[in-house]
Parts: structure tokens; C-alpha cells; sequence
């Protein structure tokens, strides 16, 4: 054990040098969060739900510049220098678009409920068809006296009111022109069509007649067997033929007139609608609905001026002035009823032409 002796003495603080009379100082660490001080720590701010896993280097030398969510592209239009096809043949694309589609897929999706309407329709229109072969088989002459081709027979053909003009033909071409310009409007289909090289004429006349054609198939057809029918079964010679071949002649052009009008007037309200219903449902309402009111302010009142408001009416009475069967029209002439039928289809065919050339190339 050292004795107080054996301590060396220390010398007094006033004889140390200075640099060992300072205190020792603990060197200085720079804190991050004082302003005064270099900051050189890192700080991360992560959002909650990110889609990191936390764990990057996120230091300003290592961040990936930002993506951005679109590019903006230069739209320059270039001219198609290639070969065009003929105009016959574009405006055959636009028909047998709807006119194979009743026949099969892959063109205009017509619904089955409306395919097996104009099958339908088609079967009923042969009745006299097949009541002329059966008189022909049996050979009955009173049926066929019923049933035969005559004047007033072919006129009930195509222009009978019931069940013809009442079930069948109005309510074909209602179908028909539901959606054959509207669901362009709706969905703008206008813009595959006016796109290419088409005209607004061309469109117009290729959806008229492909409702038109599709409509003939059934009353000009159906009509056409039936006077064949005659011919076959009863076995008519070149005499017979020469006295009602011109009957048969008024008789389709007294159809076609049909056709024409229905078309025309169905067309018009399916160009001012964006639906399939209203213009179905509009036609019907025009073409019955008329001839009903007519036909009580007639026996009402004795008055057959509304008749010239009926599309129906001023039709049958045209047919019976060229099919030369008996008129039941009497207090005015089927000239009259020939001015309103021309002014019907003025009329709708300048709606139907106004609101096609408004159609523009976008969805409306």
C-alpha cells in the first residue's frame, strides 16, 4: 500500500499549460431536426396503402423520375391512295347486310320472334294458294268460284283489310323499320357508313330497299303463286292468260304503291327516333288508327272526308280505280285519295331525307 510519501505531488493548476487546464468537450452532433444544423439524416414519407414495400432507397441520387399516365399523339390525316371498290358494290354491302340477316348470321342480327313472324305471315298469305289447289284437285267450281283468280280476289290479295292490312302487311313493315335508321342514331353505326365513301343518298336508298325488298318477298311473291296456281291446276290456256294477265299487272302495281307508302312512312318516324319502339308502334297507330277513326266518323256522321287521312283508305281506293273492281268509296273521287297518297310520301320522304343529312359521322 502506497504511503502519502510515495504520491507524487501534482502541480498547481496555475503552472499547467493552457491547452490542459481546458475541460475536456464532448464534440458536437449535429441534430437533424434543428434548422441551424446540416441535415444528414434521411427522412421517408410513405402513404399509407402504398404499393412500395418500405424497404427502397429513397434517397434524391436513386429516385426513379415520375411515369406519366398518357401520351399525346399527333393526329395527322393521310390520304388513302388505294383502289376503291365500285359504288354498286358498297351499296350492295349496306343491302344484303339486312336482307341476309333475316336468312342467316353474321349480317343484320334480326331478333327470332321477327323472323318467325314473316315466316308466318308468308304461310298465311299462300291460303289462296292452297285453296286453289285444292278446288283444282277435287275439282269443285264453287270453291274455286270462292277462291279463284279474279278481280276482286286479286285485290283482296294485297289489299284486303282484314286479315291482310290488318294483321299482316302493317305489322311487317312495322318490324321491319324499328331499327333500321334509329339504332344508327343510338349507337352511332352513321359513323362506319359515312366514313367511307358513301353518300347520303346511297344509305337512305339501300335502308328503303332493303325493307322494301323484304317486303315484297312476301306480298309480290306470295301474289305471283298465286296466280301461277291457277294456271298449273286448272290448266288455263293463252287465251285466259291474255285477259287477266293486265288484272295481275294492277294488281302489283297496286303492291308495289303499298310497299312504297308503308316504306316511306315507317322510314320517316324510324329517323326521328333513337329507339326501335316507337317507330313500330307509330306506323301502326298511323295506318289502323286512321282507318278506325275514319270509319266511325263515317258511319257517325255519313262523312268520308277523313278517309283522305288514312293511309289504308287512300290505297284501296286507288286499287280498286286500277284493279277495276267495284269502289266503296262514293262520295269522292280516287283521285283525291291518289293526292293524298302522293302527299303522304312527299311528306315523309322529306322528314326522312332532313334528318339523315343532319346525321353526322359521331354518336349523337
Amino acid at each position: 500500500m502506497n504511503s502519502p510519501e510515495d504520491t507524487p505531488p501534482q502541480a498547481p493548476l496555475d503552472t499547467l499549460p493552457a491547452a490542459s487546464q481546458r475541460a475536456p468537450e464532448m464534440e458536437a452532433i449535429p441534430n437533424e431536426y434543428d434548422s441551424a444544423a446540416p441535415v444528414t439524416g434521411k427522412i421517408r414519407l410513405e402513404a399509407a396503402w402504398g404499393s412500395t414495400e418500405g424497404d427502397e432507397d429513397l434517397s434524391a441520387a436513386n429516385v426513379a423520375p415520375p411515369k406519366s399516365d398518357g401520351q399525346i399523339f399527333k393526329h395527322q390525316y393521310k390520304q388513302w391512295n388505294g383502289v376503291l371498290n365500285p359504288r354498286w358494290m358498297r351499296n350492295w354491302a349496306i343491302l344484303r347486310h339486312h336482307l341476309l340477316g333475316v336468312f342467316k348470321k353474321g349480317h343484320r342480327p334480326w331478333g327470332m320472334p321477327i323472323r318467325l313472324y314473316l315466316l308466318v305471315v308468308f304461310i298465311a298469305s299462300l291460303s289462296d294458294v292452297g285453296m286453289t289447289l285444292l278446288s283444282g284437285l277435287i275439282g269443285d267450281s264453287g270453291l274455286h268460284s270462292i277462291w279463284g283468280v279474279n278481280r276482286d280476289n286479286l285485290y283482296g290479295h294485297v289489299l284486303g283489310f282484314f286479315p291482310r292490312n290488318m294483321l299482316y302487311y302493317p305489322v311487317v313493315a312495322a318490324l321491319l323499320v324499328g331499327g333500321v335508321i334509329s339504332e344508327d342514331r343510338q349507337h352511332g353505326t352513321s359513323a362506319l357508313y359515312f366514313s367511307r365513301p358513301i353518300t347520303r343518298f346511297d344509305y337512305v336508298g339501300m335502308k328503303f330497299l332493303s325493307v322494301a325488298v323484304i317486303q315484297g318477298l312476301i306480298i309480290l311473291v306470295t301474289l305471283a303463286l298465286y296466280y301461277f296456281a291457277e294456271i298449273a291446276t286448272m290448266g288455263r290456256g293463252w287465251a285466259w292468260i291474255i285477259d287477266t294477265f293486265p288484272m295481275f299487272l294492277a294488281t302489283v302495281i297496286s303492291a308495289l304503291l303499298l310497299i312504297f307508302t308503308y316504306t316511306s312512312i315507317g322510314l320517316a318516324l324510324s329517323s326521328v327516333s333513337k329507339g326501335k319502339f316507337f317507330p313500330g308502334i307509330a306506323l301502326l297507330s298511323i295506318v289502323l288508327g286512321t282507318k278506325v277513326l275514319a270509319f266511325i266518323v263515317s258511319n257517325l256522321f255519313d262523312r268520308e272526308i277523313l278517309y283522305l287521312l288514312s293511309p289504308y283508305d287512300c290505297l284501296a281506293h286507288v286499287g280498286q280505280a286500277i284493279i277495276g273492281t267495284q269502289p266503296t268509296y262514293d262520295q269522292y273521287s280516287w283521285t283525291w285519295s291518289l293526292a293524298s297518297v302522293v302527299a303522304m310520301n312527299a311528306i315523309a320522304l322529306y322528314v326522312l331525307s332532313t334528318r339523315v343529312s343532319s346525321m353526322e359521322v359521331t354518336r349523337e
